[in-house]
């Protein structure tokens, strides 16, 4: 698959329709990329995100039936159907129904569109996590990248499964209980099990990853950090040690093992390294692989992983950008998203464990 024209890199016109969580993250990330240009953003209400969008210089869009931006005192370049019409993909980031309703709007105008895993996977052609099934994805009109927790586990599983063979994979997924803006999910003072019974995120691993054997379970904790998912994997055919396994999954750029002598053993210190490295918004785009729960017993692997919900899903919203607008093969765009990103880069922040300290330091 060709990705230069006479030697010059194809740059396409991208739009992202909702500017919330994902999208803000969505169009930073289209904005790095070196073959990507945002031509600008939709929004429904003239908010701080809006304000903040337009003196960043990206132009804005008004969303829904009704032009709430008038008189707000910040402009827009038009509606959600110009900026379709202007644009070679249009990435929808809106909450979980809305990007149903949107589809037509992207249909009428032959225009590619990348929905989110709050949609039902009939929305699509196919669903998408770059690491597992890029090629489904090379060309469709209407692809849906995985939700947060679902793109993790098949990013685990994708280059477990090409090396050893996944003979089954069981997963708990202890989960936040929103995210820091979701003011209407908290505060809570409870660990539920959501649901009672296998959770959706086995199914969706699935439709990337057919034929293969996933179960999934799900409980809400109150904090609004990150995933923690508990894994076991049955292999096939088992590499010889642990070592060996470890080394498999540390090649993987969005897979991070975070070896205890880095003083990171939780998700909380995991956003004080995002702060101290001054990541854009704290933000972690790789599994954070805890490297000494990673074990092996005969056939069976076992892990602890750490899913940042607010930008894991961000790199595959790329990667499908360049699927459904033929610019790139999958390692190619891969590598141009990592390294636009800084994605699999992390400097060693300790030599040890943390001492503990006392009450009165």
């Amino acid at each position: 698959m060709p990705s230069h024209d006479g030697g010059v890199r194809v740059t396409r016109d991208v739009g992202v329709v909702g500017y919330g969580t994902i999208g803000k993250r969505v169009a930073d990330a289209v904005r790095s990329q070196p073959d990507m240009a945002l031509v600008g953003v939709a929004k429904r209400s003239p908010d701080y995100a809006a304000a903040v969008a337009h003196d960043a210089g990206i132009p804005l869009y008004a969303a829904g039936e009704e032009d709430r931006f008038s008189g707000s005192g910040v402009p827009t370049a038009g509606t959600v159907a110009d900026l379709v019409e202007r644009v070679d993909a249009v990435v929808d980031a809106t909450p979980s129904g809305v990007g149903a309703d949107n589809r037509d709007i992207y249909a009428d105008a032959g225009t590619p569109a990348v929905f989110q895993g709050g949609e039902d996977d009939s929305i699509a052609e196919t669903s998408f996590t770059a690491r597992a099934n890029y090629r489904d994805a090379v060309g469709t009109d209407r692809v849906r990248v995985l939700s947060c927790n679902a793109t993790g586990l098949a990013r685990l599983l994708a280059p477990l499964d090409e090396a050893y063979g996944v003979e089954t994979a069981r997963a708990t997924l202890v989960r936040r209980g929103g995210d820091p803006g979701q003011t209407d999910r908290g505060p809570i003072n409870d660990i539920v099990p959501d649901p009672f019974g296998e959770s959706h995120h086995a199914a969706d691993v699935e439709t990337v990853l057919p034929g293969m054997d996933v179960r999934t379970r799900g409980v809400k904790v109150p904090t609004d950090l990150m995933h923690l998912q508990s894994v076991r994997v049955e292999l096939v055919d088992p590499p010889a040690s642990v070592r060996l396994l470890r080394r498999t999954l540390s090649a993987e750029s969005r897979l991070l093992l975070l070896d205890s002598a880095s003083g990171i053993e939780g998700c909380g210190d995991l956003l004080d390294v995002a702060r101290d490295l001054e990541r854009p918004r704290t933000d972690f785009w790789e599994n954070c692989v805890f490297a000494e729960s990673v074990s092996l017993e005969g056939g069976e692997c076992t892990l602890f992983q750490a899913i940042d919900q607010e930008s894991d899903v961000v790199p595959e919203n790329v990667d499908a950008v360049r699927a459904v607008t033929r610019t790139a093969a999958g390692r190619e765009s891969r590598a141009l998203t990592d390294r636009s990103l800084g994605i699999g880069s992390l400097p060693t922040t300790g030599t040890g464990r943390r001492a503990t300290v006392e009450s009165d330091d």
